[in-house]
């Protein structure tokens, strides 16, 4: 920096590396790199002037908090202390201690209330916002095109217990469940802008998915939701002025549902989309954009936040944490997973769709017994028409009872949840091999979550590579053992680690390495 000299106590600059490092993490500081007669130091004292007489200045940064990272709208919207969010795990994996822990900390967590029936859902409404009654926190609202009537109830107790903030996920069109969610919390303000009561985080991997949340809702669901008297003229014209989604999540290469995308490719995409669609709309606040999927690192995550991404979402690495609702067996595979030791499997909720997901295939076979199964429900049209030894192997190896027990327990298991899921099953074969061959998949996340003994090898373990690489970055450190894995010190050291290396480049690019 040619010209600019730095004025100061001499004895604040460290030329020393133990002496730099502390200067370079002093985040809440100003960073200086001066050249005097010792050589070449940092410090974070003193001022800087043009010309005069002082060290010469060779590079600077500003004060740079870990909070400072994203979107301050975002923050600001969610009461947030740090741009960092813990997606929606489902089956409570993302349970209401991982939820309140994080909320506590300031970041904002998700619970994951995929899969569970309405009973257990309100009952972790109530003890979240026992524990957080000013918030923040999320719930998940997740498509479900097998068992809609779970959404809708999902999304009614959110109506009835002012649950303000959703994680909508798994969408490949929009459902009147998480439009009625959110036009109902809509209200017209004073000065004639629109009050939003009720905020979406959309979760996405592809471009006409997020086209659908970054638009308003749709004009015939609008008018759908009126004449059923669930929402009011004047909620359905108010929609008309807002994006359906507040923040938009690109999902990139995750656990769980996903394309395997890569960040890089698709968030410059979907920040091109965004702005495209603000330029049609003119929202009064753009939609903002996240990014989630091999956020497991703070490198990873400051190459998000320069991508331009509002906030950052992780998801793997919450799985391998104390407060995740899942069995300490699954918390030993996840700290032990490399990079490499994911892969694509059905999933259970859209396994007629041939949807998949991606999971963790170290320890366990349930990644290749699950892909059986679909390599069977694409070959036969029944049951019946499976070959008696085939069929004697599914029942042997992957179910261990015979398929005539696995129906009799899907007959009381849907009763109870869904008697439509029966009646559709009895008048259509296939559609019964498929809720059977979804015993299996369905119970396999179970098994992982409760530790079901004897049935290790058929855990359903949802993990992408984010994990394996924040096994790298934690190896040697008393984060390596599952015992010592707390979200919100996870988040914290991952959001301030990330301001750190963004001031060590800073210093880099203006030719001092540190």
């Amino acid at each position: 920096m040619q010209n600019y000299t730095w004025i100061g106590p001499a004895e604040s600059v460290a030329c020393d590396a133990e002496g730099m490092a502390t200067r370079v993490r002093a985040l809440d500081a100003p960073c200086y790199a001066v050249q005097n007669e010792r050589g070449v130091g940092l410090t974070n004292e003193g001022s800087v002037q043009f010309g005069g007489d002082g060290a010469a200045v060779l590079a600077m940064v500003p004060p740079t908090p870990a909070q400072q990272l994203g979107d301050p709208g975002f923050r600001a919207t969610y009461g947030l202390d740090y741009a960092y969010m813990a997606g929606s795990m489902a089956n409570a994996i993302a349970s209401t201690e991982l939820v309140i822990a994080l909320g506590k900390a300031g970041m904002l967590g998700a619970f994951g209330a995929g899969g569970l029936v309405p009973n257990r859902l309100e009952t972790a409404i109530r003890q979240i916002q026992e524990a957080l009654p000013h918030g923040p926190y999320a719930f998940n609202l997740i498509n479900n095109p097998n068992e809609p009537a779970l959404e809708r109830q999902a999304m009614e107790l959110y109506l009835r217990h002012g649950v303000h903030v959703i994680e909508a996920s798994a969408y490949l069109t929009l459902t009147p469940y998480v439009v009625q969610y959110r036009v109902a919390g809509l209200e017209p303000g004073p000065d004639g802008e629109v009050v939003i009561r009720n905020r979406v985080i959309a979760k996405i991997s592809r471009r006409e998915v997020a086209t659908l949340f970054m638009q308003p809702a749709p004009a015939k669901l609008l008018t759908a939701l009126r004449e059923q008297g669930l929402i009011t003229a004047t909620q359905a014209h108010l929609a008309e002025r807002v994006p359906l989604a507040d923040d938009v999540t690109v999902e990139a290469d995750s656990g769980g549902h996903t394309d395997n995308r890569p960040l890089v490719c698709l968030m410059p995409s979907l920040l091109a989309l965004r702005d495209e669609l603000q330029a049609q709309y003119h929202y009064p606040t753009p939609v903002r954009v996240g990014a989630a999927g091999g956020i497991g690192t703070p490198t990873a995550a400051l190459g998000a936040f320069m991508m331009g991404a509002a906030y950052v979402l992780t998801g793997s690495i919450n799985h391998s944490c104390v407060e995740a609702g899942t069995s300490p067996h699954v918390k030993q595979l996840l700290a032990q997973a490399a990079m490499t030791d994911v892969m694509m499997a059905p999933a259970a909720d859209m396994f007629e769709m041939g949807v998949n997901l991606q999971v963790l295939k170290r320890g366990t076979m349930f990644p290749l017994r699950a892909r059986k199964l679909y390599e069977i429900y694409q070959t036969y049209a029944s049951i019946e028409a499976i070959p008696p030894a085939e069929r004697q192997k599914l029942e042997q190896q992957i179910f261990r009872r015979t398929l005539d027990e696995v129906w009799a327990d899907c007959i009381t298991f849907f009763n109870q949840r869904d008697p439509a899921q029966i009646e559709k099953a009895q008048r259509d074969p296939r559609r019964q091999m498929a809720l059977i061959f979804r015993w299996y998949l369905g119970l396999a996340t179970r098994w992982a979550v409760v530790g079901e003994p004897g049935r290790e090898v058929d855990y359903q373990i949802w993990c992408g590579p984010a994990m394996g690489a924040f096994n790298d970055w934690v190896r040697g450190t008393p984060l390596e053992q599952p015992e010592n894995r707390h979200v919100a010190e996870i988040g914290r050291r991952i959001m301030d680690e990330a301001a750190l290396l963004y001031r060590v480049q800073t210093l880099r690019m203006q030719g001092v390495t540190v």
